[in-house]
């Protein structure tokens, strides 16, 4: 009996240190900044580019820099600022995807200059020149969203009425500012586009996707870090929860052929939410390319989708 408590000790042990292990690892893969091989790195710009217009545009206008630190008081965040061509009471802060900047919000920044917005692109925490070391999903950076929605209304005047757009884990982020208590009562609309239900679930999925491991135990240890040293656990950091407190309009937008954030984690998401909605699923839009598969139709439905709310 004794051999055999010995033994099982053993093997327990060291499955324990390979499950740690492989947790640090895959921590590291996701949360912390640098380079990820699996993502896509050319930002170079074609004049075969469907948004060739206005991500040229956005590339040679004139940016404001605005600095802020960030909610959580640890870091120095950076932002462009582009106000409208003619002053206006409608302004839009932009959320990007993972690993991406603010230089690449050109094709949004663009739609929404020519609907006549302000325009507030922010870098997130550990992403382009804004500090920080840990990727926070959104989850962190909500409260950070609520700080520039509110740097926002001080400089340009508490009759601004505001919109959130936000694509891929800016998507989600979108949707998880949308539940917070204090967003800005300036705050009319929100649009997402291919956001995730939850950082659980996407990171279940991508471990399945790209690995192919089950959640169990690697997903819940990856957690355990994530709440160790980012501060947040995956299961609390839900898109679908704060929908649940969400009042506000919200247009949902997602890609019919998305594998990345698959297409089904649309329908969740959008049933969650108790404002008004409206959603739009591309035809053949891979993941964070509806826009430039459709960029009419996807102009025209964010257009009349905001007409509604945003005088």
């Amino acid at each position: 009996m004794k051999k055999f408590v010995k033994w099982f000790s053993i093997v327990l042990g060291t499955l324990l240190i390979l499950d740690i292990g492989a947790g640090m690892y895959f921590f590291h893969v996701a949360e912390v900044r640098g380079h990820k091989s699996f993502l896509s790195s050319s930002t170079e710009l074609s004049k075969k580019d469907p948004l060739y217009k206005q991500r040229h545009w956005y590339q040679t206008v004139h940016k404001e820099n605005w600095k802020m630190t960030s909610a959580n008081g640890k870091h120095q965040l950076d932002a462009y600022y582009i106000p409208a061509e003619h002053k206006t009471n409608k302004s839009v802060i932009l959320a990007h995807g993972y690993m991406a900047d603010k230089t690449q919000d050109g094709g949004a920044a663009g739609m929404f200059h020519e609907m006549g917005y302000n325009v507030l692109a922010p870098d997130d925490q550990a992403h382009g020149k804004s500090e920080g070391k840990l990727i926070g999903y959104g989850w962190i950076d909500r409260r950070d969203y609520i700080k520039w929605m509110n740097k926002l209304l001080k400089a340009e005047g508490s009759n601004q009425q505001l919109v959130m757009w936000g694509i891929s884990m800016g998507g989600a982020t979108t949707m998880m500012t949308s539940g917070e208590k204090d967003v800005p009562h300036q705050v009319k609309a929100f649009v997402e586009d291919c956001g995730y239900t939850s950082v659980d679930d996407e990171i279940t999925y991508q471990a399945k996707s790209m690995y192919h491991l089950p959640k169990w135990p690697l997903v819940p240890t990856v957690s355990l870090i994530s709440q160790l040293r980012a501060g947040y656990n995956y299961s609390e950091a839900s898109a679908v929860k704060q929908l649940h407190k969400n009042k506000l309009p919200m247009l949902f937008i997602h890609g019919s052929k998305d594998t990345f954030v698959p297409t089904s984690m649309l329908e969740p998401v959008y049933e969650a939410t108790k404002g008004p909605k409206e959603k739009l699923i591309v035809n053949g839009a891979k993941h964070a390319k509806s826009m430039d598969t459709e960029p009419e139709l996807y102009f025209k439905t964010v257009k009349n989708f905001l007409s509604k709310y945003v005088s």
